[in-house]
């Protein structure tokens, strides 16, 4: 009888990434089950809402560790906003705040075994990133109003180049959603594969996985160092798209 692919290969990898219903909820023939994804949303919200409460709860004039950290967090994401935005970027600081800390709790919470990594599911990333896209155009067109289609022919721009620049300008304009919502996807996916995978060989080989165990030390270490990088990168490019929605070019 052959051997099934579990009992060849203990961990399989893409088990991490199976939602399954916890509470299950349907209304009118509508699934609204409450998922381990969504448990996961809800304690990366209560983790970041608890680290906050304990790190400014004593506002303390010589700032403790906990503090240190939202500090350095703060002052990096406000560092963002006046770089990539300008000062009037200051009002959407509280948007662009949270949405850092919430892809970034996303990312590193998933490193732990037998969690759930949210920002590895396209539909969850998708609609971060076409809330994002919506939210900028409606600010684009709310400062600008139809001067906002500037954004789609550079300029100083020779006008006979506007058959070639618009499609392009337009083109690259819509896909903003899809490109930021598969780059966090594509990572987190890629990356916990990875893990799993690495760790599959420490299991398969025993006392002789001493090898594959030393590199997943050093891949997640990795690991959380791309986490961190991708909620970076996710959050500086909402910036950008700011700066266009409010600057044009």
């Amino acid at each position: 009888m052959p051997e099934t692919p579990d009992k060849v290969f203990p961990v399989d990898p893409l088990h991490q990434f199976q939602i399954h219903s916890i509470v299950p909820v349907n209304v009118g023939g509508v699934d609204l089950s409450f998922t381990n994804s969504a448990l996961w949303m809800a304690i990366a919200i209560g983790l970041i809402g608890l680290f906050f409460v304990l790190a400014t709860g004593g506002r303390q004039l010589v700032p403790g560790r906990l503090q240190s950290v939202a500090e350095l967090m703060y002052e990096i994401v406000a560092n963002m906003v006046r770089d990539n935005v300008g000062t009037e970027g200051r009002r959407y600081f509280p948007f662009v705040f949270t949405l850092f800390m919430f892809t970034l709790f996303g990312n590193v919470l998933g490193i732990i075994p037998h969690s759930f990594t949210y920002t590895s599911h396209i539909i969850v990333t998708f609609f971060m990133a076409f809330v994002i896209f919506i939210a900028v155009t409606v600010i684009g067109f709310a400062r600008h109003g139809l001067g906002f289609l500037r954004l789609f022919f550079p300029h100083g721009a020779p006008l006979w180049t506007s058959v070639i620049l618009v499609p392009i300008e337009l083109i690259s304009y819509l896909s903003r959603p899809v490109s930021l919502s598969v780059r966090l996807f594509a990572n987190m996916m890629a990356g916990h594969i990875m893990l799993k995978v690495f760790a599959g060989f420490v299991l398969l080989m025993g006392l002789a996985g001493v090898v594959p165990l030393a590199a997943l030390v050093g891949i997640t270490v990795l690991e959380l160092l791309v986490a961190v990088l991708q909620a970076y990168i996710f959050t500086i490019l909402t910036c950008v798209y700011l700066h266009d929605a409010i600057h044009l070019h």
